[in-house]
This record gives C-alpha cells, sequence and structure tokens, in this order.
C-alpha cells in the first residue's frame, strides 16, 4: 500500500498561502488568447509574476522553526520588471516558502497581493515580528517646474573662460622673461622655481601672469594694428628679487618654456554679467582662433576685430555667418553665381579690450574659421 507523508499544519497552510498569492498574481496577467483591454488612464502595469516551477513539497533540510531573512537582505527593494514572487521570496528568506508568514499586505492599497515595477518593498518589525510590505507605490504624476532663466551657465562656462591677454608690443618686450632652471629641463610646471631676467623693480611675493606671445592682430578692414595676442600659461610669483630674480611657478595652465613672459597681474575677470545683445549696427571679423589651426567648435574661444571703443561688453552675443560660396550656373555655363551667406554658430564675448574682444562659442552647427562676420542677432 502506498504511503504519504503528513506535512505539520502550519507547513501546509505556508504552502496554501503561496499558491493563493501565486495565483493571484497571475490573475492580473490577460491571457494570451484574449486580446487585451485597453488600460484605464491611471492603471500601471503589474509585473509579470509568473510563479517558478513548482518546488519539491519536502525539502532535503529540516524546516526552520520560523522564518529568517537572510544574511544581507535588502531593508528596500524596488520591484524591476520580470520579477516573481518566487524571486522576491528568495531576496529577503533562507526558506521562500515562509513568505506568506512575513508579507503584510496594505489595505489601503488596492490589490495589495499584486506587486508592480517600481514598488517600494521595505523591512519592518511588527511586535517584535518580521514583516516585508510594500511602503512606496509609483503612480502616474505631473511634476512642474518654473521655466529657467533666459540666461547662460556661467559657471559652466568659466573654465572655458582662461584669463586672456593682448598687450601692446612695447609691453610685452619689455617684460621680464624665464631665463632657466635650477636644473637642465626645458619645460616647467606648477611648483618649479625658475630665474627670471629683466625684472629690477620685482620684490618678493609680487605676483605675475605668465604668457607667451601668440601673434600680432591686424584688423582686415582698415589694417589697424590692434595689439599682441597672448597665450596664457600660468601665474609666477617672486620669492627673490635682484639682476636675475627667483620665482615659482604657482600656477600652470599648460607647460612653461624659456622665453615666457611675466606681465602685470590682473584679477580674475568678472563673470557676473548679464547676455545682451550688441549695439544696432555693430558687426565684425572673426580674426583669430585660439589655440586652433584652421577652425573651432563650440567651448572653443575666437578672437573679434571690435572692443570696447566699439560699445562692446561681457555677456553680448553675436551671430557668426559663413562667407557664401560660388557656383556655376548649370545653365549659363559662363556665369558664376555667390551664394548667400549662412549663420553657423553663437558666440559669446567674455573679455574685452579697448579694440578686440575674445568669444566664446557656445553653439555653433559648423565649424568656425577666420575671416567668418559676426553680427548682432
Amino acid at each position: 500500500m502506498r504511503q504519504t507523508m503528513a506535512l505539520p499544519p502550519s507547513r501546509l497552510a505556508g504552502i496554501i498561502a503561496v499558491l493563493s498569492l501565486f495565483l493571484g498574481a497571475c490573475a492580473a496577467v490577460p491571457e494570451a488568447s484574449e486580446p487585451a483591454a485597453e488600460p484605464e488612464p491611471a492603471a500601471e502595469t503589474p509585473v509579470s509574476v509568473q510563479p517558478a516551477p513548482v518546488q519539491p513539497a519536502a525539502p532535503a533540510a529540516p524546516p526552520q522553526a520560523s522564518p529568517e531573512f537572510r544574511p544581507g537582505a535588502p531593508e528596500r527593494y524596488v520591484v524591476q520588471p520580470g520579477d516573481t514572487l518566487w524571486d522576491l521570496a528568495n531576496t529577503f528568506l533562507r526558506d521562500p516558502w515562509y513568505w506568506p508568514e512575513i508579507w503584510l499586505t496594505n489595505p489601503q492599497v488596492q490589490n495589495p497581493h499584486l506587486i508592480y515595477p517600481g514598488d517600494v518593498l521595505s523591512i519592518h518589525y511588527i511586535e517584535g515580528q518580521p514583516r516585508v510590505t510594500v511602503t512606496e507605490r509609483l503612480s502616474p504624476q505631473v511634476r512642474v517646474e518654473r521655466f529657467p532663466d533666459a540666461t547662460l551657465p556661467i559657471a559652466a562656462l568659466q573654465a572655458f573662460m582662461f584669463r586672456a591677454r593682448v598687450v601692446d608690443e612695447a609691453t610685452l618686450e619689455q617684460a621680464p622673461y624665464i631665463v632657466a632652471a635650477q636644473d637642465d629641463r626645458v619645460i616647467y610646471g606648477a611648483g618649479d622655481r625658475v630665474y627670471v631676467r629683466n625684472a629690477p623693480e620685482a620684490r618678493q611675493y609680487d605676483l605675475y601672469h605668465l604668457v607667451r606671445r601668440d601673434r600680432v592682430l591686424v584688423d582686415p578692414e582698415t589694417g589697424e594694428d590692434l595689439g599682441v595676442a597672448t597665450i596664457p600659461i600660468g601665474e609666477a610669483e617672486i620669492v627673490r628679487s635682484g639682476e636675475i630674480a627667483t620665482a615659482v611657478l604657482r600656477r600652470s595652465d599648460r607647460e612653461a618654456i624659456r622665453g615666457d613672459r611675466l606681465i602685470g597681474f590682473d584679477p580674475d575677470p568678472d563673470l557676473l554679467f548679464d547676455i545682451s545683445r550688441p549695439p544696432e549696427g555693430i558687426e565684425g571679423t572673426v580674426i583669430l582662433l585660439f589655440d586652433a589651426i584652421s577652425q573651432v567648435g563650440t567651448l572653443q574661444a575666437v578672437v573679434i576685430n571690435r572692443g570696447t571703443r566699439e560699445g562692446i561688453q561681457n555677456g553680448q552675443v553675436f551671430t557668426a555667418w559663413e562667407a557664401g560660396q560660388t557656383a556655376r550656373d548649370p545653365i549659363d555655363r559662363t556665369a558664376l553665381i555667390e551664394l548667400p551667406e549662412e549663420p553657423v554658430g553663437q558666440i559669446m564675448v567674455f573679455r574685452t579690450f579697448e579694440k578686440v574682444a575674445y568669444a566664446l562659442v557656445v553653439e555653433s552647427i559648423r565649424p568656425i574659421r577666420e575671416g567668418y562676420r559676426v553680427r548682432r542677432p
């Protein structure tokens, strides 16, 4: 005669409860043979909590006397798409069969036996007994935010707004310069001590900007000398004065070399300016690409041939225009047609001098080159 093994009443009740949870979860998933009804506007798609294959009724190890959480069980768990009840039980418990004994339904939640992606399960102790319940249930919501002011994030662009300097030829030629260092290296960086010549008036603790000559700026329209553009290298502090002074490089934006010049220290430019348009009728030309050879793009800098004498101020925005190309007429083969100009980007002035201004490319749809015109947007 075939014998069967009787299960303890508490064990049997747990298994029945688990199966009821699985069946309730499956009921939340529409059958494949029937077309799915159109969901209500506020309804959520429940987790596909299909039950795992039936587990053996009699585990190899003796059953636990009471439910125990796994070591390292999460205090909070966000339900993911594809999670099953068996997965969740294994996440929290040593023996997943005890899930019905620690699951606490929330009477405020409609059909608390259904679990949805995004629901947050949390561990609580109620009268000394561990419980797991849904503490947060996601639902469609509307979030209203005030539209930001029509200003550019200057703080985010500050790293690209370098200490540009344009000086006259005489000032640069008379400035002190690096002649050597304490060793035979040819490049120097922050913390290095260098020797400086032509600094008779330098005193201990004096600060200087360290720059390198770039090129002479000439107005392409009038031929006027607009000054000498320099490349910022870093900052130097005099630690010992004399005919040959000693300086320490306090800051290094790029490697310093022999011949780099020390010019008067200029405090950091004020970046608290408003975004605006240039004066009516003002237009200019890109006369220099900073730290580039043939073209620049977003978050690179250019120099234009307009400065404070023309009313240019920090924060003014120009549109850059690409000159129109020429094309041969396909019908009249002897005619050459000049195509119209095209806007290629926006530039914002961040450093002004009397005759020129540095501008940051804040937007570009095509590369910007020397010779491009800039106009009021």
